[in-house]
């Protein structure tokens, strides 16, 4: 039928760059995710990302080599790879992957903030030090990082002009975390990957 046909135009400057645009869009997501499962330790799934990824973006490369007069193809491949990128953010933060640690400096005393984190199963360590202003204490805990937002709540009830700063850990030898009910879905089966421990 006539109201099918696609057009040669509509092919070349809206069809072609429409997939270009996905398949950027996939293969600088897997990227992405592929760079954040390195820096996390995940080592023994990122090939298998890298494979997919590159193999989209000869894909997409393809189609540019076979259009390189077509401005819109390029636009298309740029707007791509900077919504792949912001895709790729979104995702990582959403499986929230990996360890933090959490350094809590306070002039106050913080048994009860202590004793409330080590009776939800955070593991717990203190030292005394001295800041600028005269002695203070040093609380330390590290947790998965999918707990981050629910320990900085429990910080400022406790402790709500208290100096904490949040690091990065890439791998632990023991540990003490909450245990979480298992789940279903892909998120929950990423979620035995969310830290790597040494030593076991």
């Amino acid at each position: 039928m006539a109201g099918s046909f696609i057009s040669p135009e509509m092919m070349m400057y809206v069809v072609i760059p429409f997939l270009i645009f996905c398949a950027r869009i996939c293969d600088v997501t897997l990227g992405t995710i592929r760079v954040i499962f390195i820096s996390k330790g995940i080592r023994h799934i990122a090939p298998l990302i890298g494979f997919f990824e590159v193999i989209i973006w000869l894909l997409a490369i393809g189609q540019i080599m076979n259009n390189l007069t077509n401005f819109v193809a390029y636009i298309a491949y740029g707007a791509g790879f900077a919504s792949g990128t912001f895709i790729g953010m979104l995702l990582e933060e959403k499986i929230s992957l990996g360890l933090t640690s959490i350094r809590i400096i306070t002039k106050e005393d913080p048994k009860e903030l202590m004793y409330y984190l080590r009776s939800h199963n955070y593991g717990v360590t203190s030292i005394d030090g001295e800041g600028a202003t005269g002695r203070v204490k040093m609380v330390f805990t590290i947790m998965k990082r999918q707990d981050l937002h629910q320990v900085i709540s429990i910080i400022k009830q406790f402790h709500p002009n208290a100096f904490y700063s949040i690091e990065e850990v890439k791998s632990v030898a023991e540990g003490v975390f909450p245990e979480k009910q298992p789940g279903t879905g892909v998120f929950s089966w990423v979620d035995s990957l969310r830290f790597y421990r040494k030593g076991k």
